[in-house]
């Protein structure tokens, strides 16, 4: 009986991982579907900083990020389940919004200024959720400071690529 209950608990966890996991790399591939479309073509034609990174850095350092927030995602859960962590899981689900839209504001519809405030709220709102994660767990929080800090890179280029390309 307790192997049984054993068995279950561990299921339950793995399936967790899963689904935190796959979530985030799920907003990964649908975000990817607008910028493959721009990438070519409208963003390609763009003034860019000089601190822009290649193109082939990105979808490394983009998969790494949402594995790990995936991974942060679950050890809230894991430790305090839903009744102990909503505020937290809530936040990283909005945040997690936050970061698709983007994608499609900036590469779906090339609102550049748009996209900006966007994610300039992005950045406040993974502040939050990690603040909210360490109080739950603290290496979660600590899984989400390399997110946040590409967020806030890219917000940088973001605003630079606005102020490069704004008419008149």
């Amino acid at each position: 009986m307790v192997t049984g209950a054993l068995r279950y608990g561990k299921t339950v966890e793995v399936a967790g991982l899963v689904v935190a996991v796959g979530l985030c790399l799920g907003v990964g591939a649908l975000g990817s579907v607008w910028t493959a479309e721009s990438v070519r073509g409208w963003y390609a034609a763009l003034a860019k900083p000089p601190i822009t990174p290649p193109g082939w850095v990105f979808a490394p350092v983009w998969t790494t990020l949402y594995i790990l927030m995936g991974f942060a995602a679950w050890r809230v859960w894991r430790k305090a389940r839903f009744g102990g962590a909503s505020a937290a899981l809530i936040l990283f689900c909005i945040q997690l919004a936050l970061n698709l839209a983007w994608s499609y504001l900036f590469f779906g519809r090339h609102w550049i200024g748009l996209a900006l405030a966007d994610i300039a709220t992005l950045v406040c709102a993974i502040t939050a959720t990690a603040v909210l994660f360490a109080r739950i767990d603290r290496l979660a929080a600590w899984m989400l400071v390399p997110y946040l800090a590409w967020v806030t890179y890219a917000s940088a280029l973001n605003a630079w690529i606005w102020v490069l390309n704004r008419p008149g």
